[in-house]
């Protein structure tokens, strides 16, 4: 089916400003929508208030309004611009939200604009509590017992009548806001009185308690033709009870039988073409571990988080397949632009697994409420990709900057059996790392497992890293041990204090004797069809994909996860600083680890390594591609505080230098350089891009800051 040619015009909007549940994920998606329209030949008009975003570049859209996503600024832009189309499934909870707004009113109909993708009927279908619910017994889907309400008065009596604990569903919030597990009476009073308050549309879905089932997400696609397929199943290693994206995730799912794939992965192509969404959708499923009895638990009609999660893991470009969807191609005659031979409508396959944890904003707020729950509490995430549970779950735990290097925090040590006893049951941020801390102290797999409800599958992997960190010690030096951790997602610095050794002792062994990783490409299609998408994750085994060209290369480290701080300003300094690198004619290596960002997008540089940002990690990268230098002043924080060990081992750092970024970031060398220059001491220098950069949108003088920096 060919795309549309009525349409000339097409307005996206975008998701607004950073928020719990709407973060750099939405840049992401939108960034990739626009360039596609772009690419089909359409004129784009984006609306984003957010400035440190790359999409409120103006070369991503032909025309850009950085304005409030507000029913008084839209209406003014869909008056002076008079789009053929608006597109507002891609901008999350926030652009649905105003399609909602912008139909109720009938200022679509009245300036004859049409809604491309997913139509109004499918986003009420599924995000109103009732008609989702309806339709859901039409399909003869399975959901929990449930009540819509709207008020207080209601949802208490229809507990009385089924017991607690019951979980409070707010009609139409992000992640799950005004949400939770209510226990009582009083805390169901507390909960739904404030889901009614934050919900649009002042309703609630009361709904019996599943929680311990496991939680299954399917990440769908449909045309317009009705070809739909699966671009990505995943499994959460927490049960129903928390919310998926404050859950360690793993893809592909690791515990299920076919027979349960086959049924939910049904069930899931069966919703998504019921509610004739036209593009991505994200379902999310409930599983009785001890039966074949499933839940639907509810639908995304619009790309999430997961979305972004699901298009990194496999390498398939979810929002950009959509937003050419939403303007009439199909599956089956778009090229896959991974593997660039086969079509969109063939099934990602991975032949390697991948895992998420999420980055909380406890480190900022020490007495914040740590309890997780079905209200989404993660400001961010890391990924990593790997050969196996063990070490994409390492790989992980190392990505997330919170001063760990291995699934183990060591305050945790001086914690009483019933301390650790208390946080495994009540779960909160950290409770990985309360598991495996009991693990070490002798609690069975199988007493978590009761305890926890977490799957034995992923309790026995946790052991598994347990024996393996009892033999290192038992057998210090043996180098067919250190190959097994290696090939589990060893640290080079966890393995250096279980030997009583130093970290560059471990490094030096490793390669005296050759135990090096190889670097994988992820294809999309487990290697079945050739792929030209550079585009890798290291693991300890043979052959190597990723070959080194002649060309002079620079590497970008870029700077992690989101979170409190440091968040998509970042990621837009780190693509701008790839683009100018690239126009100076050299080959440009992105390194990040972070999932929602454009710079993990695999069409942004010459090469992607999503691997961890620590020194050990970068080091394996800069000796297998050995570029000119370095670029750490546009990662944040994170890039920054890596530049002292890379220029100590030897690596070039360009741009501002290892002594200059002391003088800036150390007080006191900061305050002698004031005295030196005769100035006070008011202000303070930040010695990288930070948020101001994203304000400072004149894309000219910011292309000459990087290339000054890189060619230095």
């Amino acid at each position: 089916m060919p795309k549309r040619s009525d349409i000339k015009k097409i307005m996206v909007i975008g998701s607004g400003p950073i928020v719990i549940g709407q973060a750099a994920e939405f840049d992401y998606a939108g960034t990739q929508a626009c360039l596609a329209l772009k690419e089909e030949g359409y004129s784009v008009v984006l609306l984003n208030s957010n400035p440190a975003t790359i999409m409120t570049d103006k070369e991503i859209a032909d025309k850009v309004y950085i304005e409030p996503i507000t029913l008084e600024f839209v209406i003014r832009i869909l008056r002076k611009e008079r789009p053929d189309a608006l597109l507002p499934t891609l901008g999350g909870q926030t652009g649905l939200n105003m399609a909602m707004e912008l139909s109720k009113i009938g200022i679509l109909d009245e300036l004859g604009i049409e809604l491309l993708g997913t139509k109004l009927s499918a986003i009420n279908q599924a995000e109103d509590r009732d008609l989702f619910k309806q339709l859901m017994e039409d399909l003869e889907q399975p959901i929990p017992e449930s009540k819509i309400v709207n008020t207080v008065e209601e949802a208490l009596a229809f507990a009385v009548g089924i017991g607690y604990p019951v979980i409070v569903r707010p009609a139409f919030t992000l992640g799950g806001t005004g949400g939770g597990i209510c226990a009582n009476e009083n805390e169901l009073r507390e909960i739904a009185e404030n889901g009614l308050k934050l919900s649009p549309v002042i309703q609630c879905l009361i709904e019996r308690s599943i929680a311990g089932f496991k939680e299954i997400e399917y990440e769908v696609m449909r045309d317009a033709a009705d070809n739909a397929l699966v671009v990505c199943t995943m499994e959460n290693f927490d049960p129903v009870g928390i919310h998926t994206g404050d859950s360690i995730v793993f893809a592909p799912t690791q515990t299920l039988s076919d027979v349960e794939h086959q049924i939910l992965r049904d069930a899931s192509l069966k919703i998504i073409r019921a509610l004739k969404i036209e593009g991505g959708c994200n379902v999310q499923l409930a599983l009785d571990p001890n039966s074949f009895k499933y839940y639907v638990i509810e639908v995304n009609p619009r790309v999430s988080r997961s979305s972004a999660l699901a298009s990194k893991a496999t390498g398939y470009p979810i929002a950009k397949i959509a937003a050419k969807i939403a303007v009439g191609l199909t599956l089956d005659e778009m090229i896959n632009p991974v593997t660039g031979t086969t079509y969109a409508m063939f099934e990602p396959a991975l032949d390697y697994v991948v895992a998420k944890i999420p980055r909380f904003p406890f480190d900022k707020f020490e007495h914040g409420e740590r309890r997780l729950g079905t209200q989404m509490k993660a400001t961010g995430e890391v990924m990593a990709i790997g050969r196996n549970i063990e070490e994409v779950l390492l790989k992980a735990c190392r990505s997330l900057e919170i001063g760990i290097y291995h699934n183990e925090m060591l305050e945790l040590k001086g914690a009483t059996d019933d301390q650790l006893f208390e946080k495994i049951v009540k779960a909160q941020d950290d409770r990985l790392f309360y598991v495996s801390e009991a693990i070490r102290r002798g609690f069975t797999i199988e007493e978590i497992a009761e305890l926890t409800k977490i799957d034995i599958f992923f309790l026995d992997k946790l052991l598994h890293i347990f024996e393996i960190e009892e033999d290192l010690k038992n057998s210090v030096g043996d180098l067919e041990l250190l190959k097994e951790a290696k090939r589990n997602g060893f640290s080079d610095r966890q393995i250096a204090e279980l030997w009583n050794r130093t970290t560059e002792a471990i490094r030096k062994l490793r390669r005296e004797n050759k135990i090096l990783p190889v670097y994988k490409m992820v294809d999309t299609c487990a290697a079945e069809f050739e792929s030209t998408t550079p585009y890798f994750y290291s693991t300890y085994e043979w052959e190597n994909e990723s070959i080194r060209s002649e060309k002079e290369s620079i590497l970008v480290l870029g700077s992690g996860p989101i979170r409190i701080g440091q968040g998509v300003e970042f990621d837009y300094a780190t693509v701008h600083s790839v683009k100018a690198i690239q126009a100076a004619g050299y080959e440009a290596i992105i390194m990040n680890s972070n999932p929602e960002t454009v710079s993990t997008d695999f069409s942004v540089s010459d090469k992607l390594y999503f691997e961890p940002l620590t020194f050990e990690d970068v080091m394996n990268v800069i000796e297998l591609e050995q570029p000119k230098g370095v670029v750490v002043q546009f990662g944040g924080q994170t890039a920054i505080n890596l530049a002292e060990s890379l220029a100590n081992a030897g690596v070039t750092i360009l741009g501002t230098q290892v002594s200059d970024l002391d003088r800036a970031e150390d007080r006191n060398l900061f305050e002698k350089a004031l005295k030196v220059l005769r100035l006070g001491s008011q202000s303070w220098y930040v010695p990288r891009m930070s948020w101001v950069v994203a304000l400072w949108k004149s894309l000219k003088m910011k292309r000459i800051s990087v290339l000054i920096c890189t060619l230095r």
